[in-house]
Parts: structure tokens; C-alpha cells; sequence
């Protein structure tokens, strides 16, 4: 996930890519481009659009600035065993 160090460093018109749970089968996630823009609920803040929906831009979501970090990410966290001893 981003930290508030991190956070600045998005401007609108970025690209970045983001991990997406399917509303219809939770159980799958893919990773998907999305566009850093001007949040049209806060217009001193930035939001995510992805799939025609804004979402803001919060420490909360796991942003990536490019694909391969995205990718080592979600083999981390979805392909290999978070709980190995």
C-alpha cells in the first residue's frame, strides 16, 4: 500500500495499477490499470477511476506505479503462502 510519503507522489493524468476484487465472485482478484484524476468529491483530493467509478486515493488502497510491481505484489499475496513458518 502507499504511505503518506507516497501519496504526493501521484499527479492527475498518472497511470497506475491497482488490485480489483470481482463484485460478482470475490474470491478473484486481478490487477488493473487505473487513472489518477481530480476527485470529484473532494477537490482538494485525487481518486482513482477504474471501471467508470471514482474511488479516492487513500494510504488505503494498494497503488502501484507500474505493472511489474503490481505483479510481484500479487504473487506475494495471492500465489505464494503469507503464513509459512
Amino acid at each position: 500500500m502507499i504511505d503518506s510519503s507516497d501519496y504526493n507522489q501521484y499527479r492527475v493524468g498518472d497511470v497506475v495499477y491497482v488490485f480489483y476484487r470481482n463484485p460478482h465472485t470475490q474470491d478473484v482478484a486481478n490487477i488493473q490499470e487505473a487513472a489518477v484524476v481530480n476527485d470529484p468529491d473532494n477537490p482538494k483530493g485525487l481518486a482513482l477511476f477504474l471501471y467508470e467509478t471514482y474511488y479516492p486515493l487513500t494510504e488505503e488502497i494498494a497503488v502501484y506505479p507500474n505493472e511489474q510491481s503490481a505483479e510481484a505484489a500479487y504473487q506475494q499475496f495471492f500465489d505464494g503462502d503469507l503464513f509459512d513458518d
